[in-house]
């Protein structure tokens, strides 16, 4: 399946069917039944992309996972008012967690990100990832990283609970309520994502600037010269003449470090 329809269908499936099933479906369905079936198509969905579909398990999946499981228990938990604007949001608070409490505790999750994008396909490779990822500045970065996903998922939590405090005061299991949940779903699956792949790419950006500050600058004659494993592997040299006792050092492309980045940020969300 291609990138553009694998979004479009999460688009579609994730965000759009709950609300035109809460919206059209209330009536023909039930109060009940509609809520549950918008509740859990994109539960279903995630599940079925996971196990049938992608059958990648990393840590990204993973968490995609996990994510969509609680949010299908959860929607058993039949409550309204400030309990059910809580329960909206328990995903981002869960990010939160994940995300920014595991970098405060200096264990980042970002870390795996890193890994599962670069994709080291050896043993050697997946060497060389460690020790460039156990670099001070490479670990600070995956640290603040970390803690700006984390936080923005905070912000945005926030946000949806207010949303839902506000919109959302109808009594469970009535057709006002299932209405008004689409509409709060129309305006948060919307509004809050901008700012949470915003967040996404900084935070990638950072990860992917330390480490190409600490890779060779390219060479440019070969045209792989600039390409990731290439700049890793002579790295790697490079520190073996050092403690060879070659005084011969690393020249940083530091010019183009940030650029790298970009791009290598873009490629995490199949954008180049």
């Amino acid at each position: 399946m291609s990138k553009t329809l694998k979004l479009t269908l999460d688009i579609l499936i994730g965000a759009a069917a709950p609300v035109v099933i809460l919206k059209y479906g209330t009536a023909s369905l039930g109060t009940l039944n509609a809520y549950l079936l918008a509740a859990l198509v994109p539960v279903v969905w995630v599940m079925l992309d996971l196990f049938v579909i992608t059958r990648r398990f990393n840590f990204i999946t993973t968490y995609g996972g996990l994510s969509a499981v609680m949010r299908g228990a959860l929607a058993f938990w039949y409550v309204d008012g400030a309990l059910f604007a809580f329960k909206d949001s328990a995903s981002y608070l869960l990010a939160f967690v994940v995300f920014g409490v595991t970098a405060l505790l200096g264990a980042p999750v970002t870390r795996s990100i890193a890994l599962q994008g670069l994709g080291p396909d050896t043993p050697e490779r997946e060497r060389q990832m460690d020790r460039l990822l156990d670099e001070p500045t490479v670990l600070a970065a995956m640290k603040r990283a970390g803690v700006l996903i984390g936080v923005s998922n905070l912000a945005a939590g926030a946000v949806n609970y207010v949303i839902n405090v506000r919109m959302v005061v109808a009594p469970f299991n009535t057709p006002s309520f299932n209405d008004q949940v689409a509409n709060v779903n129309a305006i948060t699956r919307l509004v809050l994502v901008l700012p949470d792949m915003l967040a996404l790419f900084f935070a990638f950006s950072m990860m992917y600037k330390a480490m190409y500050a600490l890779l060779p600058a390219d060479e440019g004659a070969d045209p792989d010269a600039g390409e990731f494993w290439t700049l890793l592997a002579r790295r790697e040299d490079a520190m073996a003449l050092v403690k060879a006792g070659d005084p011969s050092g690393i020249a940083l492309g530091a010019g183009d470090v940030q650029s790298r980045a970009a791009r290598q940020a873009r490629e995490e969300f199949g954008l180049s």
